[in-house]
């Protein structure tokens, strides 16, 4: 039992001791605010004493006065500050803007030069393109919704740009238009200049020296022949290289039917095309092809010489339709009229 009750006593006491020293904070602190408390209550006196002999004026301010008007002085300040290097960052920012916005003007005038070079050059390809349709006899789906004036900016159907854009974007708009709409007739253009190329293979349309060797020193037609000295029909051309082998080429494909020699041309060919065409090439130094052989146009058939009735050593080269005899250099004109119009 006594145990217990010296437990008590010394439970009571440290309660004690704890309530004591709390209340020793409390009156601390309580001490404390009313010492600060006082110290901002406290009043002092401003004395303004003018020059002349005018009354005195008496200021009373507090110290809490002072603090908040300090407070309230560095507050502005600050602001001051503050309002200040937002309003340079807002300049430089706006300066920054100011020069991007230049340069991207440059590049823009600089585009719009380049968009009004393409242009020009797109409308001039539009009206070659169309002459080259309209003389082939194939429709020009591109133009055919163009205006009158053969303006790109008005041959379709698009919108007018927003107020505000840059025209040159709806013409490159419509320049896109044009090049999809052309590719149709690009490809009929395609077809026809293939069925042109094995057209041209299959009639004596190429100089029927290798590598374009050689010139007309005659023509067809009447001529005076250079042995008799006579007007007669010359039924060829002659070409003359100046020299003795020059390949001979097949101005076409087609059939040998025939390859031998005789007084008047010499050694001589007669190649048979297609659609009813015959060519002969005389004078021949020597014969390369045989009767019956297959032979490509271009492919080498003899070789250039002055046997049979000649004065030298050229081509006496013949184009026959049917037992109709015609000028060769019109056919040989056709491939180099049309290599014009390609160019």
């Amino acid at each position: 039992m006594a145990s217990v009750h010296e437990y008590k006593r010394l439970e009571n006491r440290f309660v004690q001791r704890v309530v004591n020293g709390a209340a020793e904070i409390v009156r601390f602190f309580g001490g404390v605010f009313k010492a600060f408390g006082r110290f901002l209550t406290r009043r002092y006196t401003l004395v303004f004493v003018p020059h002349s002999e005018k009354r005195v004026y008496n200021l009373h301010v507090t110290v809490l006065s002072i603090f908040c008007f300090l407070l309230v002085a560095f507050g502005i300040l600050g602001a001051f500050f503050w309002y200040g290097a937002s309003y340079s960052s807002t300049m430089y920012s706006i300066s920054d803007k100011d020069n991007r916005l230049r340069e991207t003007q440059a590049s823009l005038d600089q585009f719009r030069e380049e968009a009004n070079l393409l242009i020009r050059e797109a409308r001039n390809f539009e009206n070659a393109f169309s002459k080259v349709l309209a003389s082939l006899g194939l429709r020009d789906n591109s133009t055919s919704a163009r205006g009158a004036t053969g303006d790109l900016s008005q041959f379709l159907n698009v919108p007018n740009s927003p107020q505000g854009s840059i025209p040159e974007i709806n013409e490159m708009k419509r320049l896109g238009v044009y090049m999809a709409q052309a590719v149709e007739p690009i490809k009929e253009l395609e077809m026809v200049l293939s069925s042109q190329s094995a057209l041209l293979t299959e009639i004596p349309s190429i100089w029927p020296v290798r590598n374009g060797l050689g010139f007309i020193s005659m023509f067809f037609g009447q001529n005076i022949h250079p042995i008799h000295g006579q007007y007669y029909i010359h039924r060829g051309i002659d070409i003359a290289t100046g020299r003795f082998g020059d390949p001979i080429v097949a101005s076409a494909e087609g059939q040998v039917v025939t390859a031998e020699y005789s007084y008047d041309y010499g050694n001589y060919v007669i190649v048979r095309h297609k659609h009813g065409y015959y060519t002969r090439y005389a004078h021949m130094q020597s014969i390369r092809a045989s009767v019956g052989q297959r032979v490509q146009q271009n492919e080498v058939l003899g070789y250039i010489g002055s046997t049979g009735i000649s004065t030298g050593p050229h081509l006496h080269y013949e184009v026959h339709i049917g037992s109709d005899v015609v000028d060769p250099f019109r056919y040989i004109a056709i491939r180099s009229s049309l290599a014009r119009q390609g160019r």
